[in-house]
């Protein structure tokens, strides 16, 4: 099965939309700056739930990302292709862990561990906690060890921007989960600091 046009990037700017009055809108951006996709998180839901369209008119839904849980900071995000009805696999919040640093296990659709992101400074990761403005970067790993992709929090202080790099893209952690990962991020990292 051909993934969209959408994931075939190895580079993309997570842009948080600035003037969104509730939920969450990110804009996806390829690295000339071509918008790639739009991400929408529903307001006002007891359960996080992303969606990324085509465009920002939301005009063909290609993802889901939806947690079964209410306000639980270790929860599993499911993340599934809209336009082929395919589990792609999820993304579990590692809750003891992200005390001190942020760690997500990347799982496949059947609950494997395909490997973890993590943030990759422990001094950074607890300055963070404390000072708002200090970026976050993270690691993408697979179930070896090796880093496959990298996001990377930009220093600003009004507009949230992550860039996601990938790295090795023959890794067995689909590249849907990683641009997932970003969007996750930018939509509600910050917000449980």
């Amino acid at each position: 099965m051909a993934l969209d046009p959408a994931f075939m990037h190895n580079e993309y700017l997570v842009r948080r939309k600035v003037f969104k009055l509730f939920g969450g809108a990110f804009h996806v951006y390829d690295k000339t700056q071509n918008l790639v996709c739009y991400s929408k998180q529903k307001a006002f839901k007891l359960r996080e739930d992303f969606r990324i369209y085509r465009d920002e008119a939301q005009t063909q839904e290609l993802l889901t990302i939806k947690t079964p849980q209410i306000l639980d900071l270790g929860a599993t995000y499911h993340i599934k292709d809209s336009t082929t009805g395919e589990d792609v696999g999820a993304l579990r919040r590692k809750a003891l862990k992200s005390i001190i640093r942020d760690e997500w296990e990347i799982l496949s659709p059947d609950g494997q561990v395909l490997g973890k992101m993590t943030e990759q400074s422990m001094a950074g990761a607890i300055i963070s906690r404390f000072v708002n403005l200090v970026p976050q970067k993270y690691a993408v790993l697979d179930a070896n060890g090796r880093q496959v992709a990298d996001v990377k929090q930009h220093f600003n202080p009004f507009v949230l921007k992550y860039t996601i790099g990938i790295t090795f893209p023959d890794t067995a952690i689909d590249r849907r989960l990683i641009l997932a990962a970003g969007i996750l991020l930018a939509g509600i990292e910050r917000r449980q600091n």
